[in-house]
């Protein structure tokens, strides 16, 4: 028996640990909560970034079909695009510290995003696509690539290719929504090992919400109440729904969510920063409720790796 291929889904524990860095660094100005919080997760998400994406490289060195093989799946075709998001959001974490390091990770985040959101868009509009395959996770390359490259141009202090980017993600995110809406209204159940993937489902909204007040910092503008209200309320439809969204065991995928969750605790956040009376009444809750559900999640993928499961086995 050997270990099965590390996936690109994977990356989605940057996602998390960077986003709720992020959100401790606001707690920091909003709270006066210790700083060194913020910067340990965020030093965190980079290793656990760096670790992951070596990993990744080395094995598509080595076993180039399961890359291959990866980027060619009807659903986790899409999660790729993750290396490029974990990218972007390094930039955030290491731009107090090195404006050049934060300016050669975009680069390259931004490099990664469009070279393989233009190729994967590309095999889309060929067709030949069965409807049940258009899960959340569709949204990654065009929807969160856009956006986290609007969001690290915004805090490299370029707001004009910023929008460039945010306008990208905004208009195919609308494109897409509808078209996964009616695949979980009007299809078959989403089968049990994919439902992790229907976190990604909550990210949009928020992320759309964290990447304009990175173009935009006032935090007055009700498109930005608009955004990340329907955020929370389809949070608040996954706790509604967490016994049949939690069908499967545990397993890595389930950081899926943890990009909404942390995305909503940063705006809000943010928002409460700039004197938005309802992000001052909610900020805390949600901030509380991330880092459970984050920390949750952090603790069971420790264990998984300490008992050699955080990979399932295969036959040779």
């Amino acid at each position: 028996m050997r270990a099965a291929p590390l996936p690109a889904s994977f990356f989605g524990m940057v996602l998390g640990l960077s986003g709720l860095g992020q959100a401790w660094r606001l707690a920091h100005r909003l709270w006066g909560v210790p700083p060194s919080i913020g910067e340990a997760l965020l030093l965190l998400s980079a290793l656990v970034w760096a670790t992951l994406l070596l990993a990744y490289a080395v094995q598509a060195l080595r076993a180039p079909a399961h890359a291959a093989a990866e980027f060619k799946h009807p659903v986790q075709g899409s999660t790729p695009a993750l290396l490029g998001v974990a990218t972007l959001l390094m930039v955030l974490a290491v731009l107090p510290y090195s404006q050049a390091v934060a300016w050669g990770l975009a680069l390259v985040g931004i490099g990664w995003h469009l070279a393989f959101a233009l190729w994967h868009t590309g095999l889309l509009w060929q067709g030949g696509r069965e409807a049940q395959h258009t899960v959340p996770a569709i949204y990654l390359p065009t929807v969160a690539g856009n956006f986290t490259s609007a969001a690290a141009l915004g805090a490299l202090g370029h707001p004009d290719w910023g929008w460039l980017f945010l306008g990208a993600g905004v208009f195919s995110w609308f494109a897409l929504e509808s078209l996964v809406m009616q695949r979980l209204w009007q299809g078959p159940a989403v089968p049990a090992p994919q439902r992790p993937l229907i976190g990604i489902q909550f990210a949009p909204p928020v992320v759309c919400a964290m990447a304009w007040l990175m173009l935009e910092p006032a935090g007055q503008d009700h498109w930005l109440l608009m955004l990340w209200g329907y955020g929370l309320f389809q949070l608040l439809l996954g706790v509604r729904l967490r016994r049949w969204l939690a069908a499967q065991p545990f397993a890595p995928s389930y950081w899926a969510y943890t990009f909404g969750v942390a995305s909503a605790t940063v705006v809000g956040l943010k928002l409460a920063i700039a004197g938005v009376p309802a992000a001052g009444m909610l900020a805390l809750p949600v901030f509380i409720a991330a880092n459970l559900f984050i920390g949750t999640l952090a603790l069971r993928t420790a264990w998984l790796g300490f008992s050699g499961r955080l990979l399932p086995r295969t036959v040779p």
